[in-house]
């Protein structure tokens, strides 16, 4: 039998702060990590269709 899902903690103080300001960092990736990932992603739906 599966467990209950735990609500979402709230956030407060620091945490909040810390939170929001990694939020609105932009995330960057170089093309070949673009190409990893997008080559990862493509090799699990192909498992994904065969299984």
């Amino acid at each position: 039998m599966s467990r209950p899902i735990k609500e979402t903690p709230i956030l407060y103080g620091k945490d909040a702060r810390r939170f929001l300001a990694r939020m609105k960092e932009k995330r960057t990736e170089t093309p070949e990590e673009r190409e990893d990932r997008i080559a990862a992603f493509e090799a699990v739906m192909a498992i994904r269709e065969n299984f």
